[in-house]
C-alpha cells in the first residue's frame, strides 16, 4: 500500500488556492479535496475559511460561471443546470440566481439551434421514432417538455 502524503495547513491551503485560482470550485469540490488530503475536520473547516475569506472560493461566482460556461458550451437548459448545481449542494436561492441571467431569448435560441443540429443528424424514415429521439435529445440536454414540443412542432410543421 502505497503511503499518503501528509500536509500541514499552510501547505494545504497553499494546494487548495492553487486549485481554486486554476477553476472556479464550490465549496463540496474543496471539501472531497480535502478529505482526499487526509486532513481533519478542524483542519478543513480553518482552511475553508481562509479560501472564503481571500475570495478564492465563492459559491455565487462559481455558480454564475458554471451556468453561463454550460448553457454557452455545451447547450445545457435550465433542467440539467438546476439539477448538476443542486448534486454540488448550491442553495436553491444562487441556483435561482444564476439560471435568472440566462436572456429568455438567447434560451430559445440555444434550443431552436441544437433542435435543428439533431434533426440534420438523425437518419430515421419513421417520422415518430425521429420526433422521439429529438425530444430524448432535447430533455437530456435538460429543456422543458412544453418548449421542446413547441420546438419540434415548428421545427417539423405538422
Amino acid at each position: 500500500m502505497k503511503p499518503t502524503k501528509t500536509y500541514t495547513v499552510k501547505e494545504a491551503l497553499h494546494k487548495l488556492s492553487r486549485y481554486c485560482v486554476y477553476q472556479d470550485r464550490c465549496h463540496q469540490e474543496v471539501e472531497r479535496k480535502l478529505k482526499d488530503m487526509n486532513m481533519i475536520p478542524e483542519a478543513r473547516a480553518q482552511i475553508i475559511s481562509e479560501l472564503i475569506k481571500q475570495d478564492f472560493l465563492n459559491e455565487e461566482r462559481f455558480a454564475m460561471n458554471y451556468v453561463r460556461g454550460k448553457f454557452n458550451q455545451k447547450g445545457w437548459g435550465r433542467l440539467r443546470l438546476k439539477q448538476e448545481l443542486k448534486r454540488r449542494q448550491i442553495t436553491d436561492y444562487l441556483i435561482n440566481k444564476a439560471i435568472n441571467q440566462i436572456n429568455e431569448s438567447d434560451y430559445l435560441e440555444k434550443l431552436s439551434a441544437l433542435a435543428l443540429k439533431k434533426h440534420k443528424q438523425l437518419k430515421e424514415n419513421n417520422s415518430w421514432i425521429a420526433k422521439a429521439k429529438l425530444k430524448n435529445h432535447l430533455q437530456y440536454k435538460g429543456y422543458e417538455l412544453d418548449l421542446i414540443l413547441d420546438e419540434i412542432k415548428n421545427l417539423l410543421k405538422f
